[in-house]
């Protein structure tokens, strides 16, 4: 026996079951079928505009930095433009997004493209977020080789894209969004949820960016 299997087991002779009760697993199947929605705040529950705009105000605010662009076929030029800005090499990579590969990259000849993903040693990655939530200026990234998670963390820089309408009010529809587009008990292995870029103040409450991932984070709203 595991020490799961122990552990388990110890906590159904404490609560005089064996797991195989029927009104028990009844009732927790219809408890998972039918999730009870939690307090939602009230702060996210605007118009698609005014989300936009909370989204916009609220990832600036924990040092975000944000551009809104028309298309997709703007973006190149967008991220070519914050390279630029930076002082950073015409260069980046990505996964293999079928949104970002369908991108006209041709428009911006200088820029060295790279997917897969990251060994540590990028210094600029370009992500495409499944969603984003007003209420806290908050990214929503879908692990996969499409979007492959050592994108969000190794590299000093993440720019990431996301469609305007894909930015939702609060926590809890974006959630509802994702059961109803894979279904209950098909998610996605991982959903990294990124705040602004990475930060630290355990020392001397003094705030580091940069402490345990990105140092600068991106954003590019399309549509």
């Amino acid at each position: 026996m595991s020490a799961r299997d122990a552990i388990l087991a110890r906590v159904r002779r404490s609560l005089g079951v064996d797991g195989t009760e029927p009104d028990r697993r009844a009732t927790a199947e219809a408890r998972m079928h039918d999730a009870p929605i939690g307090l939602i705040p009230a702060r996210g529950q605007l118009d698609p505009a005014g989300q936009r705009a909370l989204f916009r105000a609220m990832a600036e605010k924990v040092s975000s930095s944000v551009v809104a662009v028309a298309s997709g076929a703007d973006v190149p030029a967008a991220i070519a433009d914050y390279l630029r800005s930076k002082n950073l090499p015409p260069s980046f990579r990505r996964g293999d997004d079928p949104r970002l590969a369908a991108m006209p990259w041709d428009s911006q000849p200088n820029l060295e493209i790279s997917t897969g993903i990251s060994d540590g040693h990028d210094l600029v990655s370009v992500s495409h977020a499944v969603g984003a939530i007003a209420e806290t200026g908050t990214l929503a990234l879908q692990s996969g080789g499409d979007n492959p998670t050592t994108l969000n963390f190794l590299p000093d820089h993440h720019i990431v894209v996301v469609d305007a309408g894909a930015i939702v009010g609060d926590y809890e529809t974006f959630w509802a969004g994702m059961r109803q587009r894979f279904g209950k008990g098909v998610m996605p292995r991982t959903v990294n949820f990124v705040t602004g870029p990475s930060r630290s103040g355990d020392i001397e409450q003094t705030i580091l960016l940069g402490a345990h991932g990105p140092r600068a984070l991106h954003i590019i709203m399309v549509g």
